[in-house]
């Protein structure tokens, strides 16, 4: 059974499944959603009108055994940025549908009514069924609904308030192994876009699937071997390593040593109490409360740096708290209590917010003097206005850019209108050209640089340097390619520094898909995907001037090295 497309149409309410094309048959997860994006929207459409589409497409090792696989793709042009965008994450639902030989679905078009629609995916059949007694709900308790209307075997995809006000910080939400809404493809308001449509949920129901067709199992074999030794061999993802003992947020204390953890809207990179929510406090507290650590996102992750947060009790999980999410939700807002962020996130989960754009706009509004830096129950007030709707929540659930000028800040954090992730740029430059030039907005997953930059992966580089044009380059060739494949970015800290497992991940590509591609061929696969990117934000109107931080970046030093962001234009404008 060949791989399909499933082509929804909400303009007519119709879901037709088609040959999945020749040129497509290697493609899959940011390879597959860039393509058909750059080939089927126009650049200067308006995201949220009939002519953006939203396409979902697994990687292309998804949903086989390959180690901590598993990834999904989701794509379309952002409100957020005005360009493309991908947003990634690692759900069972990718699993299944990989497993369903689904390599794209494409929602199109546009629902002309105020209803919201659910589509049913099983193998035989698709079904629309409205989906209005979920608006204004939050996704904990409609998650729960949906699991216990069409059971517990199925995939859950949806968006939640933030989306039906169509704020542009709007995430795509996936359930986790246990059924929680806390796997999002969050980034660049993809989720406005879903629900600008009609669309309110997506469940796949896998029964009778045929799995991923794998064309040579040798090699595939041979491949995933190669990888899982080198992810069991590396410090950072083997079991009992840094990952997988303190999950993500093992970097709270490493980047604020370093002085580029940001501190309260990014006016510092470093601060004492940082550590009382850091991976190592928050562990401890995991442990003591009966919440689950370390876990998977999906079910094959080897390196497991996932966890369950819980409240006191050990009730009331609400998932996974990542590294970005504590340091925005926290430092960055001033908060320094993990009980304050857990909430926080709950919020963020159950509204459907991306948690980094939340964070950041929370800060700037802090700024802004809506609420007090530090203050934990002012920040969820203000979350809690995107859940009545107010025009104030309207406001914040436009982003970090537009609260900030709408309540006249001018350090706002932002890069082709996204909020900056966890790394202050003034203190490492790498990851600062990564913001500016990558074509998805800020965004830190775009081009890893803290590997080489903070945790002497991939080589040990000075993160003062500004010279980093390169090595962001290289990066972010890299990174698109791994996106495409369905393995974690995470494979990268040990990919880097031990070369079988890189070939270990390109004989498994080899394998599934019964081609002779080499180590040598990841560069160019990354180009070819990253050229059709910045051809669609070129057509969008984007130039060299949109590759550029904002001033405050380059003119207030951060303490504690009192730096600023010293890359120059040319250095940035090499980069593509």
């Amino acid at each position: 059974m060949p791989k399909k497309i499933l082509r929804v149409n909400m303009s007519n309410l119709e879901a037709k499944f088609e040959d999945l094309p020749a040129e497509y048959a290697a493609l899959g997860g940011r390879g597959m959603t860039s393509t058909i994006v750059a080939k089927e929207v126009p650049p200067t459409c308006n995201p949220l009108r009939s002519h953006n589409k939203l396409v979902f497409a697994p990687g292309i090792v998804t949903g086989t055994r390959a180690p901590s696989s598993g990834r999904l793709s989701v794509g379309g042009k952002s409100p957020l940025t005005g360009g493309i965008k991908e947003a990634n994450a690692g759900t069972p639902f990718a699993q299944m549908l990989a497993r369903m030989r689904i390599g794209a679905i494409i929602v199109e078009g546009k629902h002309a009514g105020d209803d919201y629609y659910l589509l049913k995916i099983t193998m035989n059949n698709t079904e629309f069924i409205n989906a209005k007694k979920w608006v204004g709900k939050g996704l904990y308790d409609a998650y729960k609904d949906l699991f216990k209307e069409y059971g517990d075997k199925v995939g859950i995809c949806g968006v939640g308030i933030t989306a039906e006000i169509l704020g542009a910080m709007a995430g795509v939400c996936f359930n986790d192994p246990e059924g929680l809404p806390s796997r999002y493809a969050g980034r660049g308001g993809l989720g406005a876009v879903m629900a600008s449509k009609g669309l309110k949920f997506i469940i796949i129901d896998e029964a009778g699937a045929p799995g991923v067709e794998i064309a040579n199992e040798e090699v595939f074999s041979q491949g995933i071997k190669k990888l899982r030794d080198a992810l069991m061999s590396h410090d950072v993802t083997k079991p009992g390593g840094a990952l997988n003992s303190y999950g993500t947020s093992v970097l709270v204390n490493i980047i604020n040593e370093a002085g580029g953890l940001p501190q309260r809207n990014f006016s510092s990179g470093q601060d004492d109490r940082a550590e009382k929510v850091s991976g190592e406090a928050k562990a401890e507290e995991i442990k003591k409360r009966g919440g689950t650590r370390p876990h998977f996102c999906n079910p094959g992750c080897i390196i497991q740096c996932s966890e369950v947060w819980v409240k006191p009790n050990g009730k009331d999980p609400v998932g996974v708290l990542e590294y970005e999410s504590v340091w925005a939700l926290g430092p960055n807002s001033g908060i320094y209590n993990l009980d304050d962020i857990g909430e926080l996130n709950r919020a963020c989960n159950d509204l459907g917010c991306d948690t980094i754009e939340a964070g950041d706009t929370i800060a700037v509004a802090m700024e802004g003097g809506l609420v007090s830096f530090g203050d934990g129950k002012g920040a969820l007030n203000l979350i809690n206005e995107i859940r009545k709707k107010t025009p104030t929540g309207k406001i914040l659930a436009q982003g970090t850019e537009i609260t900030g000028k709408v309540l006249g800040v001018t350090r706002i954090p932002t890069v082709k209108g996204q909020g900056f992730p966890a790394y202050d740029p003034r203190a490492i430059k790498g990851i600062g050209v990564t913001y500016a030039t990558t074509p998805m907005g800020a965004d830190h997953t775009a081009g890893y640089a803290i590997a080489p930059e903070i945790l002497g992966v991939g080589g040990q580089l000075d993160p003062l340097d500004p010279k980093k044009a390169e090595v962001s380059r290289n990066l972010q060739l890299a990174t698109a390619a791994v996106d495409a494949s369905g393995y974690c970015l995470f494979i990268a800290f040990a990919v880097l520094d031990i070369p079988e497992g890189l070939e270990g991940v390109v004989e498994s590509l080899n394998g599934v898909l019964g081609v002779n591609l080499t180590v040598d061929d990841v560069g160019p696969i990354g180009k070819s995907i990253i050229d059709a990117e910045l051809e669609f934000n070129k057509k969008a109107g984007f130039t060299a001037i949109h590759d550029r931080m904002p001033e405050f970046i380059m003119e207030e030093k951060i303490p504690p090295h009192n730096g600023v962001f010293d890359v120059t234009d040319e250095d940035l404008d090499s980069v593509f």
